[in-house]
């Protein structure tokens, strides 16, 4: 009997010594139904899905808004309101479409070679009415500080999580400059740059490669459309100021010169893109439009 209880008590001891070293190992087998997956080894030949960031307005209310990101064939990642509502002293965003999963946000568009950016992007709408034409020009709806908070707030958030590069961090009229013109001439990229999101150009180097002209100057077509496709646009590089190379030009000039936005080619926009060139493009990379994939 003596025997039986000291073989008891050592088998009871294994079991309990192989209980705690079960639970100090990671777990690697997970049982999925009809198989059991081991994760133990890992591949170094991966990268994320999410490579890129684009941010979007709504053009219309929060209701509207939230009613047309939850139906069929459109959606967002996320979506900001215009006056986010505070919990635990932080804004509340809306998350309409898990991180991992596609949302259907960018529609028919390139960025630095990649033309699938649904696939490999997280977008973000915000709410704000967009653009508004009066017999005196056009104007574009504010974007009040707390959604700006808001929007730095998830940016970074989202850029620091998945490494996104700075040029990486685009509107949607950068990828779709023939088609769209969100976030808008209003939107805060300078802001959002400060708060270490996104791209934007030094002024002192704007200066340097301006090199005397004077910023209304003209600048060569096919040079500048030459430097926006190297930083990402999809633009044609023959030279020819058609249509479709000023809506190129337009989107740039939203984005790093918003108070003019023709598309007209000027030493000044030529300027702040070669400074963009000097700050996160290598400038000794090859010049083959639309295929900056690996730039920073």
């Amino acid at each position: 009997m003596t025997t039986l209880l000291h073989a008891g008590r050592g088998a009871l001891a294994a079991a309990a010594a192989a209980l705690a070293l079960a639970a100090c190992a990671p777990v690697t087998m997970t049982d999925r139904g009809a198989y059991v997956a081991d994760s133990q080894y890992h591949a170094r030949s991966a990268d994320s899905r999410i490579r890129f960031l684009v941010l979007h307005y709504t053009e219309g209310d929060e209701p509207t808004s939230l009613e047309e990101l939850t139906r069929e064939n459109v959606s967002a990642h996320y979506l900001v309101p215009e006056h986010p509502p505070l919990r635990d002293g932080k804004p509340v965003v809306l998350q309409l479409v898990p991180e991992s999963q596609r949302a259907w946000h960018a529609g028919v568009s390139e960025w630095q070679g990649t033309t699938e950016l649904n696939a490999a992007s997280i977008g973000i709408e915000n709410v704000n009415s967009g653009p508004h034409d009066t017999p005196q020009g056009r104007t574009w709806a504010p974007w009040p500080a707390d959604q700006v908070a808001a929007i730095i707030a998830l940016s970074k958030d989202i850029v620091a999580r998945y490494h996104i590069p700075p040029t990486r961090v685009v509107g949607h009229s950068d990828i779709a400059p023939q088609r769209k013109i969100d976030p808008g001439a209003a939107f805060p990229w300078k802001q959002l740059y400060d708060a270490g999101v996104g791209a934007w150009p030094d002024d002192a180097t704007v200066k340097a490669d301006l090199a005397g002209r004077a910023p209304d100057a003209p600048a060569d077509v096919r040079a500048l459309q030459t430097k926006l496709a190297r930083y990402g646009y999809d633009v044609a590089t023959d030279g020819v100021l058609d249509e479709p190379t000023r809506r190129v030009f337009a989107a740039f000039q939203m984005h790093f010169r918003p108070r003019d936005y023709s598309g007209t080619p000027d030493a000044q926009t030529d300027a702040i893109a070669q400074a963009l060139l000097d700050k996160y493009v290598d400038r000794t990379a090859p010049v083959v439009p639309g295929a900056t994939e690996t730039a920073p």
